[in-house]
């Protein structure tokens, strides 16, 4: 009986803390997180858990916290508090309310990430009310600039990527629990298997500019359009279709799955027969993906551009790198048509193993806590703050926030970024479980 009250208390608090959260708003841009930061240092203040606020600028504050233990590996319970713009004219409820409604709370960051924020200040705080003295470090983190990529471009931002560089003593650790997994799929036999993702691919978007040649728009035939030119481009890339390949994580993935290692080229579709959502997500991590997004040519409707521009979101798996895939780029674009090639950014594509102690563990909550569960690694097709402290520190990262079913995964995905944002209570309270279970497990 203790141990339910006990479990109704910290959902309730979590509940509390994630609604608290959610009025903050920290829409990046501009952020604003120190609002969000302080609201957590005056929280974890009143648990008997110290905390500093680490900022570039006074308005874009970090929060760092910890529970200090001996000599033994730390634990790092990493989260952002910035959300992306939310629309009020498109939402059910208004999106900074932290509407809490039949069991669910709605409001933006709800799901990424502000949920997993509160679940972390609730897990650290919970320990250090019962005493709990952790054989290592046991640290949270709260960044500022998730959603703006922490950096790039010649900057390193505000949030994980600044603290990494200028501070590394504040976040330098051996494990971490980060966001980009948790999503449960049913199997027809009654079997829940979770995604947790311990990988990710490499973001390198590139521009080409395409050349032409100008002229008035009355009179196309004594032109060379730029902007037809490069839409025979963007043909050619989107039509492309690298060859799959199957590394470690979806490997590792497919057996959980489907209890073999089907032939690269079967493999998105045999898990696309079981749940749609992650037959897709397979797809893209079989190979690089090139999705032309923005592109951009004349400023006036008269004029034949000379010029056009077109950017393609580039994703690479892990190992691969810009220099190994232009040749690549190139060859499918062809040469008939005038171009330049620039690469913008390259960021990612880092992996941790998956033989490591908090991989154990996470084996182990999700087999207590869901009857006939188990955990199939993956690869994000998307860039996480995981990536910097891999890069800093070697620090084995793995996303993990696990759901409780009651939102389907399939939902929940539209949900991301989108109007109506919502998670249920029960995924709050499920969280907290396996961020304290993570603690002991690690550290205890």
């Amino acid at each position: 009986m203790l141990r339910d009250v006990a479990a109704t208390d910290l959902r309730d608090e979590v509940t509390d803390l994630l609604q608290r959260l959610i009025r903050v708003d920290t829409t990046n841009p501009p952020g604003n997180e120190t609002a969000a930061a302080e609201l957590l240092r005056d929280y974890l203040a009143a648990n008997g858990v110290e905390s500093q606020l680490i900022a570039k600028v006074p308005e874009r504050a970090n929060l760092v916290a910890r529970i200090p233990g001996g000599g033994g590996p730390s634990l790092l319970l990493l989260c952002h508090t910035d959300v992306v713009y939310a629309d009020p004219a498109d939402w059910t409820v208004p999106p900074f309310s932290g509407e809490l409604r039949d069991g669910v709370v709605w409001g933006r960051g709800a799901l990424d990430m502000k949920s997993q924020v509160a679940a972390n200040a609730v897990a650290i705080a919970s320990l250090a009310r019962e005493g709990f003295t952790p054989s290592g470090d046991l640290i949270f983190v709260a960044t500022a600039d998730e959603e703006q990529g922490g950096g790039g471009h010649g900057d390193n931002g505000y949030g994980l990527q600044w603290l990494c560089e200028e501070h590394p003593d504040a976040v330098r650790c051996d494990y971490a629990i980060n966001e980009g997994g948790g999503e449960r799929l049913e199997l027809a036999d009654g079997t829940s298997v979770y995604q947790a993702t311990v990988a990710e691919k490499m973001t390198a978007p590139f521009r080409l500019r395409v050349h032409g040649r100008a002229g008035h728009a009355s009179m196309p035939r004594i032109a060379d359009n730029a902007l037809v030119n490069a839409a025979k481009l963007v043909d050619r890339i989107a039509a492309y279709r690298p060859e799959p390949q199957i590394g470690p994580e979806v490997e590792a993935f497919l057996r959980a799955l489907l209890g073999e290692v089907p032939a690269a080229h079967e493999a998105a579709a045999r898990v696309g027969k079981l749940d749609p959502a992650a037959g897709a997500l397979v797809d893209a991590l079989l190979a690089p993906t090139f999705s032309p997004t923005i592109i951009s040519a004349s400023q006036k409707r008269n004029v034949i551009p000379a010029m056009c521009e077109v950017e393609v979101d580039c994703r690479l798996l892990p190992g691969q790198h810009p220099e190994h895939i232009e040749p690549m780029i190139r060859a499918v674009l062809g040469s008939d048509i005038e171009y330049d090639l620039e690469w913008i950014d390259a960021r990612g594509g880092t992996r941790s193993a998956l033989e490591t102690p908090l991989w154990t563990a996470l084996e182990e909550f999700v087999g207590e806590a869901v009857p006939r569960a188990k955990v199939g690694p993956l690869m994000c097709a998307g860039f996480t703050d995981s990536h910097w402290l891999r890069e800093a520190f070697g620090t084995v990262a793995y996303g993990f926030f696990p759901s409780s079913g009651e939102l389907p995964a399939e939902v929940a995905a539209t949900l991301v970024h989108s109007a109506d944002e919502r998670i249920p209570v029960a995924d709050l309270e499920l969280g907290v479980r396996w961020l304290r279970h993570a603690a002991h497990s690690m550290l205890g």
